[in-house]
């Protein structure tokens, strides 16, 4: 088998595929919680403290002194960002109790399918045959 029809086989199969699809939609439901946090929720919560912008709290490492983050960032200085580091904390956490969510319903719809009763089995052909047997006989 040439390494094109293999690759063939692999990519045409219907977990790969579906993989994509879930990768493609999960990037863009990402940038939809990304979105929702950064200009929705943060924007609330910063209000609600005072006004502050969460996206520009920051720890300057240096002596530099300065305060500004956007004048901190131009110039380079050594900082630790945490109100970024906030915003993708609470970014994750909306993303991973959506994806449990889906989970969980995907999980349900399962259990129900399972749980509905399956078709009698088919008897053997032995059977079959000795019931033939029995019901010719009873004539």
């Amino acid at each position: 088998m040439s390494m094109m029809s293999e690759f063939k086989d692999f990519a045409v199969k219907g977990n790969v595929v579906d993989m994509a699809v879930g990768v493609i939609i999960g990037g863009a439901f990402g940038k939809i919680v990304n979105s929702m946090v950064n200009d929705m929720i943060m924007p609330v919560v910063g209000q609600a403290m005072g006004g502050m912008d969460f996206s520009k709290l920051f720890i300057n490492l240096t002596d530099n002194g300065l305060t500004n983050f956007d004048e901190a960032t131009k110039a380079g200085t050594a900082m630790i960002k945490h109100g970024a580091f906030i915003q993708h904390t609470i970014n994750f956490v909306i993303l991973a109790f959506c994806i449990f969510m889906m989970v969980r319903a995907i999980n349900s719809m399962k259990k129900k399918e399972e749980e509905a009763p399956a078709a009698p089995a088919e008897p053997s052909a032995e059977v079959k045959l000795l019931t033939e047997i029995r019901n010719s006989l009873k004539k």
